[in-house]
């Protein structure tokens, strides 16, 4: 296992951390599931003794039994070996005291007397704000003065800019971003990800895989690796590549079964910083070029067309078309485009007024593209 300096914090990390977000479930009798607990304590045992020392969860993992689950996994003498992270979840906050009400459950739920790193969970710009107006600096500094907390840090799911403001406002000890090779653009994008190596914040990357899919390629991407001299699976590339920046300290793993966990014990044996070569990197941008070649609309999210009339969220609509063709799993249109129906924000809302066809600067037909969307996301062609 390779380990690195975490920032400021004075410790060495391991490269990989165990993400306790998808582990091995079994089914219930009334249908739902819940994690198999031998099995999963198991499997975090097992990374833990191969040299892993770090372990991340979150208030609403499994339904809320992550957390339980990860406590009893770092019994005996395990919870020594190991820097435990887990999440306060910012969307049930509405008053100050709702943060240290969290994290004390937390605690007990963790049983443990203290988390090592405290992530205020899944930020975005507007959420940013509201937990600014709850002083969720005092909480923070409050919780490391009492000892729940060592470190504080944050998980983030918008845009560059909403990044770079978030990373200004607060002496973080780490940052936690989506990264791969195919959201060099999207999210934080790697200009964010270089922006908090200059301010010595060290980043932990998650969905490296882009939820699993960088790990079962389409056809055309799975024959290029497979032909690629190197004999790295389709795992083992996306793991480089993230591990290639030295902005990043560590990359999460959800595992859900032993062979995925000593898979990764393997690949992560020689990940270091710089370590791909220049024909590595070309290869890799080979990659991304086929994925991007899967796109079926040329939009670049940059709003202009927003905000609908109707409240159609275009761009949105767009971004989950583009992904479910770009990644080849056309059936999670269906599945992600629910969400907007729910929302009152779907295609089939379009008058065909055409202001956002007059505003796009790609010329697009969107009135179109979006009767071709929602007829598929329905199920109707």
């Amino acid at each position: 296992m390779q380990y690195v300096p975490f920032g400021k914090t004075g410790l060495n990390v391991s490269r990989l951390g165990f993400g306790m977000m998808r582990l091995p479930t079994i089914d219930k009798a009334d249908g739902s599931q819940k994690i198999d607990r031998d099995l999963a304590i198991k499997m975090v045992r097992r990374a833990i003794d191969a040299g892993v020392n770090y372990v991340d969860t979150a208030y609403g993992y499994h339904g809320g039994e992550s957390e339980i689950v990860t406590g009893l996994a770092l019994q005996d003498g395990y919870r020594e070996k190991t820097l435990l992270a887990t999440k306060l979840p910012q969307w049930l906050v509405r008053e100050k005291d709702d943060m240290d009400r969290l994290l004390d459950e937390q605690l007990q739920k963790l049983d443990v007397d203290h988390i090592d790193f405290y992530l205020l969970h899944a930020l975005n710009g507007s959420a940013f704000d509201r937990l600014k107006s709850l002083d969720y600096a005092a909480f923070l500094d409050r919780a490391k003065r009492d000892g729940r907390i060592r470190y504080a840090a944050f998980s983030f799911h918008d845009d560059k800019d909403a990044f770079k403001r978030i990373l200004d406002d607060y002496g973080w000890d780490m940052a936690q971003i989506q990264f791969n090779y195919l959201d060099e653009k999207n999210q934080a994008t790697l200009d964010g990800l270089l922006y908090a190596g200059e301010k010595g914040i060290p980043v932990v990357v998650m969905e490296p895989l882009r939820g699993g899919a960088l790990a079962n390629p389409p056809p055309d991407v799975r024959q290029l690796i497979k032909n690629q001299e190197r004999g790295w699976s389709p795992v083992a590339w996306a793991f480089r590549y993230a591990g290639n920046f030295p902005e990043v300290a560590l990359i999460l793993s959800g595992m859900s079964d032993m062979t995925q966990v000593e898979d990764n014990l393997r690949i992560f044996e020689d990940i270091k910083p710089h370590s791909l070569t220049p024909k590595d990197e070309a290869f890799i941008r080979t990659l991304r070029g086929h994925y991007e070649s899967r796109i079926k609309v040329s939009c670049t999210g940059c709003n202009y067309c927003q905000p609908c009339p109707q409240g159609v969220l275009i761009p949105r609509i767009f971004e989950i078309y583009n992904e479910a063709y770009q990644l080849n799993q056309p059936d999670k249109l269906n599945a992600n485009y629910k969400e907007f129906i729910e929302k009152h924000a779907d295609a089939s809302l379009c008058v065909a007024c055409g202001e956002c066809e007059a505003a796009c600067p790609q010329s697009l037909p969107i009135i179109e593209l979006l009767k071709e969307i929602d007829a598929k996301a329905r199920g109707e062609v």
